[in-house]
């Protein structure tokens, strides 16, 4: 797995409870600037799946050393739902972001490959941006659908395993 850069760090909590509700906060802070206002989306992102128990949440943190011993700042996040119901054992990535400040420093990269180590062989789905899909593809993500607009951005499904 990749190494981080200095002063940043990997996390994950499964259930909402598993998370302080500073953390959260942040991680819905940092969704909503990508995607409501950069992205210009709007929709309601706290849609309740981050409420589920089997939700689990990874994200990247980073610390300071000047700003220390004040909060760290969420700089990239995604998070995997259960979907067992609608398949076996399958789950599903959403709501990667990481922060326009963060950007450049392979922190999506870094999240995508703890969420394949931490899910092993089992089944993940993605609706990828459509310009990302060959970013999808180094985590070993194929093409399982015909592309389509959400909020119109063009979206493909993507699969693995």
């Amino acid at each position: 797995m990749r190494s981080l850069p200095l002063h940043y760090a990997l996390h994950s909590g499964r259930g909402i409870d598993a998370l302080s509700p500073r953390t959260f906060h942040d991680i819905a802070r940092l969704r909503q600037e990508v995607f409501v206002v950069e992205q210009d989306c709007a929709y309601l992102d706290l849609d309740g799946r981050d409420a589920e128990p089997a939700t689990t949440q990874f994200w990247i943190e980073r610390h300071d050393e000047e700003s220390l011993p004040s909060a760290p700042t969420v700089a990239a996040t995604l998070r995997v739902l259960d979907e067992g119901a609608r398949e076996p054992g399958l789950h599903a990535i959403g709501r990667v972001a990481t922060a326009a400040a963060h950007r450049g420093n392979s922190l999506a990269a870094a999240l995508m490959e703890a969420v394949v180590a931490a899910y092993g062989d089992g089944p993940l789905v993605l609706e990828a941006q459509s310009h990302l899909t060959g970013w999808y593809e180094r985590f070993g993500f194929t093409v399982a659908g015909a592309e389509y607009l959400e909020d119109g951005i063009p979206h493909t499904p993507m699969r693995r395993g």
